[in-house]
């Protein structure tokens, strides 16, 4: 039980919508750690990212799903899988809107996501800070006419977080914590790796390489200082093989400096980083790559692609 004497609350809040309406922002602001890597580009976010706020008196599992989006091809079924699951399993559903760009309130895919749940639902206006007052307000009231519970809120700023977790604490389910107290993520420590790799690749080669690029961590020894960590970075052209590694390997270097330093500030300790790059020819497009690269799809993947 709480110091107060009311009982412990804990369960899973999805955060749920289209891709880059700043899902992954808020989770790093809501946990107070970099676990949901975060690039201007949409579609960041490929798999479930999971992490854990705790307090004396709750204890709330965030879970970071990939943009909802209309799928064409296996990568992009298994990201609205994983999505689609997420707001499955949760005990609250937090929907978000980029309050500079939002679909329309009635927007069918979005009202059809949400419409079987018996799950309660806040409608979440975000980025507030990039708008005039105004533009939110407007769109809050629409979207409270469709009989929503509403906030506006800026995961930059912090303005509205704190009536943010209030509605969320208030409709948890009476339950003990679901994790250890001092655990802020679900997902072992490679898989962070993998996606810090990838973020460095997406914040330093633009265009179409971020979107051909997949990490994964081969090997991942801790024990001894410094933690070696051996991963392959995948692209599906040689071409881009070449613009990964760089001229005498200089660009390779660029993206295992950025990856370890944030590597680093994860585990507190120091990390030598080992990159290899391989071609995989149609990774996103091929069910057997995906499985290898860690990602879960449907049972039938409409694609038909399963890789040979």
């Amino acid at each position: 039980e709480a110091e107060t004497g009311a009982a412990f609350r804990a369960g899973y809040v999805a955060l749920a919508g289209r891709p880059n309406v700043g899902k992954s922002t808020l989770l790093n602001a809501l946990v107070g750690e970099y676990l949901s890597i975060v690039t201007p580009l949409p579609q960041t976010t490929r798999q479930q990212v999971a992490g854990i706020l705790t307090t004396e008196s709750y204890q709330i599992v965030f879970l970071d799903a990939p943009g909802l989006l209309e799928p064409g091809y296996a990568l992009q079924e298994a990201m609205r899988w994983a999505a689609l699951r997420a707001i499955e399993d949760a005990d609250l559903v937090a929907y978000l809107i980029d309050a500079g760009r939002p679909a329309s309130p009635a927007d069918p895919e979005v009202l059809e996501a949400l419409a079987d749940l018996s799950t309660p639902v806040l409608m979440t206006i975000t980025k507030s800070d990039k708008v005039e007052s105004g533009t939110a307000a407007r769109l809050e009231g629409r979207l409270r006419d469709l009989g929503y519970d509403t906030l506006t809120i800026s995961a930059l700023t912090g303005a509205g977080l704190d009536e943010f977790r209030e509605w969320l604490v208030a409709r948890l389910p009476e339950s003990p914590a679901l994790f250890p107290s001092d655990q802020i993520g679900v997902q072992p420590l490679r898989f962070f790796a993998e996606e810090f790799i990838r973020e460095a690749c997406m914040e330093l080669f633009r265009e179409e390489v971020p979107y051909s690029i997949a990490s994964r961590v081969e090997e991942f020894r801790e024990g001894r200082e410094p933690v070696y960590i051996r991963a392959t970075i995948y692209v599906q052209r040689q071409s881009q093989k070449g613009i990964v590694i760089g001229r005498g390997g200089g660009s390779i270097k660029r993206v295992g400096e950025l990856a370890r330093r944030k590597i680093e500030e994860l585990l507190g300790e120091g990390v030598y980083l080992d990159l290899r790059v391989k071609v995989m020819a149609g990774w996103p497009r091929k069910r057997r790559q995906l499985e290898h690269l860690g990602f879960r799809l449907p049972p039938e993947s409409r694609s038909g692609q399963t890789g040979v």
